[in-house]
């Protein structure tokens, strides 16, 4: 009689548990912050009126904290110049924000595997007449500040043969390469307007951002500066790490990560 009534005891707390418990054995409680972007349209986009978020990596956001078991999911607005130092202070808990993946970031922080690849372009405007990369001999070409598009953008004009290895000048707005110039916005909007103004020939940024800012009167040149892996980055060893490499390629390997791309593609 008495193993019966533990039995049932032992029964009811396993289906007590198993309510208050999420994806991947958290009790579900608390809320994530995630640095997201808020200028990437079908990305990472903010409704000033509304004051909500919508794309493809909010909606994976709020499904990874779903399977992390958290109730609550904070958007953060961080930019290409800041997330670093906002994961690394722990102002989020992770970045779902059009951040790829490199070695040199892996030294800081660690990935998921990547849920997107993207390639990073150049646009300029046609009346420009650009046509190839090589037509940016001696111009100048914009990148927003602290994206890795400037490395990136460096080396391929070097491999090219359009610039050398000697840098003329350089400070927190612009570097100035032997054969061509690079410049140095602080928002993707800012590098718009140097485009259509002319303050700029050219500007360089992955393809799903240049995205929002094409139109008629802009084109891409026919080369691809470098290809790109998103992935959700977590600060380095810590206990979110796991849980958040695992629940991303759950989501890769059953389908949601393919679903919310075509979604918003």
């Amino acid at each position: 009689m008495k193993m019966r009534r533990l039995s049932a005891l032992l029964c009811g707390l396993l289906t007590l548990a198993a309510v208050l418990t999420g994806c991947g054995g958290r009790e579900k409680s608390g809320t994530l912050r995630v640095g997201v972007r808020d200028d990437i349209m079908n990305f990472g986009y903010l409704n000033k009126e509304t004051g909500r978020y919508y794309g493809m990596e909010i909606d994976l956001a709020n499904k990874l904290a779903e399977k992390l078991g958290y109730e609550e999911v904070e958007f953060v607005t961080v930019q290409p110049d800041n997330r670093k130092e906002m994961l690394q202070e722990g102002k989020v808990d992770c970045l779902v924000a059009a951040y790829s993946i490199a070695d040199t970031r892996k030294e800081n922080f660690d990935f998921s595997p990547p849920y997107y690849t993207d390639e990073t372009v150049i646009m300029a405007e046609r009346s420009a007449l650009f046509h190839s990369a090589d037509d940016l001999k001696d111009q100048t070409v914009g990148i927003v500040s602290g994206s890795n598009a400037g490395p990136l953008l460096a080396q391929k004009l070097y491999d090219l043969g359009i610039i050398t290895d000697k840098v003329v000048s350089n400070t927190d707005t612009a570097t100035v390469y032997e054969g061509a110039g690079v410049v140095k916005a602080a928002k993707y909007s800012d590098l718009d307007t140097a485009l259509e103004t002319g303050a700029v020939d050219a500007v360089c940024m992955d393809k799903c951002i240049a995205g929002t800012y094409m139109n008629e009167n802009r084109e891409f040149l026919d080369v691809v500066v470098a290809e790109q892996q998103y992935g959700v980055a977590t600060r380095k060893d810590s206990d979110l790490s796991g849980p958040v490499a695992d629940a991303v390629q759950k989501m890769l390997d059953d389908g949601t990560v393919e679903r919310l791309i075509d979604k918003w593609d």
